[in-house]
């Protein structure tokens, strides 16, 4: 099979990089791409002076723009320019493994784009896994092309988009391009596609290849660029048909590595303690950086390890303490390439320390970092089609992960990594790669968009890693049930209006169905506070007075209801910061709501679905709001059995209300939002629900010839049986 891969001898650098270089540097030109048909060896920088004027929006060269240029030209990638524009040229598909800092997923979009301005107006397409990246990606490329972020170049991620009909280079994450394809099916604004960050293995990037495979065999003038940072790139050439391999080393340092002797049983705890040490005992100046699992693990940790700095004394050096998630506001992302506070007059070293998500892994790259913390620990989705549950479970990284971690500790000087694990379990028990999303994942969005896009023959779909046979299954039957699809499989009318909003299918079918209760205002509130991180926080050192405010907010018939309440209230401060503070509310995550909120609204304007309310004073206002819920949500029903514990309905699995919630009582029928694995099962975000709504609202779903077996499926025969009695009485 290595016989049969293409695979370029890139060792060593472009025989004229160094004459080039130095020329550069000597006459300082600017480089940039530019979208308009000017020499293609003019834009590149390369052969002669740039023109005064920024060829991208006509401005004259800022300073800041020239001393850039000065960095980039000593980035690794810059060796290796000339073979790639061959290999370009050469080829419709490529396959690239960089290294992480190597430069990859800054510079080589900009080349695309040189590639793509002599032809038609085309633009290029970078997607990024997440957010985060593709938010501080394109504001870092909007200022190596001396251009404003929104215009020139821009990004667009789930419920912002950051462009203008100037944009020719765009970042998004792998969603939204999935969500463009809906309308354009062959992605013909784009010239070139770049999928980077590929060897994450997202549910969207795999579903992004299979269609890009097909776009590529109708649009030959189409460019497929497949970006990696591991080295495991076989596969990916074997997808896209033997394509070519270019190989762009990094400039890393030797990097030691520290194993824990036996298992942490408290790995935030060991590595805030670790923290603490490399910031007293280490005596070489560098920053750190902490990988935890999710945003309020690494809020808890930021403050713990302020605390614990500050607890030292006067002495000792300052850190400076930045967390790093995907819902930071992008000023808040930028803050991890400040410099660190400087030394103290009597030598004690500042130092920065980044808490991040595995987003640090290889999605972004954060030069000053020596010293690296790796508790060995990620959220990864989990899904079980059996009982229809997915999760988001703390799980052990594989052994690709671990090195990439370790491997930031050694960008600019050799470094150390400390993983908070043995080396045992890191040899024997972590597996080699991480398991693609598609395998683990629950499929209804996918299926539904996949319908959406024309493809029928989803058992044929070119899957790089099928999913198994049962989950597509339970997908379709999912849709099914929601009306999405009809019993031949083929999308309908309301399907084929769900797949337009980014929401679950689920809420999708809330928010359109709410407009027959008369509700819909309040349901899109209610979806937008369900789509942000959580409102409420409860810090260790106040949970009493947090859980006293909460309950001001409280509605008697669930946390549905309790967050349209909060919302209300948020409007009615005028979104005041301190309000929020004082209520223990995050503002953040309210005003990321109002913003999807208004994002919801102008979908449903646009299918002139009409946004109304019930009269507030009308004993219909909640019942109405609790039955749109239903209308989404009937699959996710428990009841309260005899012996006192809940029963999913159908799965009949045993679970219990989450401590979160603001039920003050065990109503007998609950519809809950989320199925939460942990020592027990729970369910999250629950509401009071009756049962003739269910029957009502999900004859299909509430056929009790389908039924098993249980207390639920006796009393909604009674039910059955009494409504169908009234009805021969009438």
């Amino acid at each position: 099979m290595a016989d049969r891969k293409r695979r370029l001898d890139v060792d060593g650098a472009s025989s004229s990089y160094k004459k080039m270089k130095e020329q550069i540097l000597q006459t300082t030109p600017k480089t940039s791409s530019s979208f308009s048909s000017i020499p293609a060896k003019i834009v590149s920088g390369y052969k002669e002076n740039l023109p005064p004027l920024n060829p991208m929006n006509q401005k004259p060269w800022s300073e800041r723009f020239r001393t850039i240029l000065k960095k980039r030209l000593n980035l690794p990638v810059w060796e290796y320019r000339d073979e790639f524009i061959k290999t370009c040229s050469e080829n419709q598909c490529v396959v690239l493994v960089g290294e992480t800092g190597s430069g990859k997923t800054t510079q080589i979009p900009q080349w695309c784009l040189d590639l793509v301005m002599l032809g038609k107006r085309k633009h290029v397409c970078c997607t990024q896994p997440r957010r985060v990246a593709a938010m501080s990606v394109a504001q870092r490329v909007a200022d190596e092309m001396d251009c404003v972020i929104g215009q020139e170049v821009g990004y667009s991620i789930r419920f912002e988009d950051c462009s203008s009909s100037r944009t020719a280079m765009k970042y998004m994450t792998d969603g939204m391009l999935l969500r463009e394809a809906m309308t354009d099916p062959l992605l013909d604004r784009y010239g070139v596609i770049l999928l980077d960050e590929a060897h994450e293995r997202t549910l969207a990037t795999d579903i992004l290849m299979g269609l890009i495979k097909e776009v590529v065999k109708q649009r030959p003038d189409l460019k497929v660029i497949i970006m990696s940072a591991t080295l495991d790139a076989g596969k990916f050439q074997n997808y896209f048909g033997d394509a070519p391999l270019l190989t762009i080393p990094g400039r890393t340092h030797p990097v030691e590595i520290f194993y824990t002797p036996e298992p942490e049983r408290d790995y935030l705890e060991a590595a805030i303690r670790t923290v603490v040490q490399i910031h007293l005992c280490e005596e070489v100046e560098g920053d750190l950086l902490m990988f935890l699992t999710g945003q309020e693990e690494i809020d808890e940790a930021c403050k713990r390890i302020k605390r614990e700095v500050d607890n030292l004394g006067p002495e000792v050096g300052d850190m400076k303490i930045i967390p790093l998630y995907s819902t930071l506001p992008p000023q808040l992302q930028q803050r991890i390439f400040e410099a660190a506070p400087p030394k103290k007059a009597n030598g004690a070293l500042g130092r920065k320390i980044v808490v991040s998500t595995n987003i640090a892994e290889t999605s972004l790259t954060i030069d000053g970092v020596v010293f690296v913390i790796d508790p060995g620990f990620s959220k990864q989705k989990v899904y079980n089609p059996r009982i229809r549950v997915e999760s988001l479970l703390v799980s052990a990284i594989s052994k690709a992960s671990a090195q990439q971690r370790a491997g930031r500790a050694g960008r600019t000087r050799p470094g150390k990594c400390f993983r908070l694990y043995t080396e045992k379990a890191y040899k024997s028990e972590m597996q080699s790669n991480t398991y693609p999303e598609i395998l683990r994942s629950n499929l209804g969005t996918v299926v539904l968009q996949l319908k959406k896009l024309g493809i029928d023959d989803l058992v044929h779909f070119d899957f790089m890693d099928p999913p198994a046979p049962e989950t597509l299954m339970r997908a379709l039957e999912l849709l099914n049930y929601l009306d999405a699809l009809n019993d031949d499989g083929d999308l309908t009318e309301l399907g084929s209006m769900m797949a337009e909003f980014p929401l679950d299918p689920q809420l999708a079918k809330m928010v359109i169905a709410s407009t027959d209760h008369n509700c819909s205002n309040e349901a899109l509130s209610i979806v937008a506070m369900l789509s942000v991180q959580q409102v409420f926080q409860r810090p260790n050192e106040a949970k009493k007075a947090a859980d006293e405010a909460k309950m001001k907010f409280a509605h008697i018939d669930g946390d549905h209801l309790t967050l349209l309440n909060v919302y209300h209230a948020f409007k009615q401060n005028h979104e005041e910061t301190q309000w929020c503070y004082d209520n223990f509310l995050n503002n953040r995550s309210l005003k990321s709501a109002d913003n999807v909120r208004q994002q919801l609204a102008r979908i449903m304007d646009r299918f002139n679905l009409k946004r109304t309310s019930t009269e507030f004073n009308s004993r219909e206002y909640y019942v109405n709001i609790r039955k749109s819920l239903v209308t989404g949500f009937f699959m996710q029903i428990a009841h309260l059995e005899r012996t006192g514990h809940y029963l999913t309905v159908k799965d009949n699995q045993v679970v219990q209300l989450h401590p979160s919630t603001c039920l003050d009582h065990k109503p007998e029928w609950v519809l809950y939002n989320e199925f939460v694995l942990t020592t027990k099962n729970y369910i999250r975000t629950c509401s009071d629900v009756k049962p003739e709504w269910l029957v009502k609202l999900a004859p299909q779903y509430y056929d009790m010839r389908n039924f098993p077996n249980c207390e639920a499926k006796k009393v909604l025969e009674r039910l059955i049986n009494k409504a169908y009695r009234r009805q021969q009485e009438q």
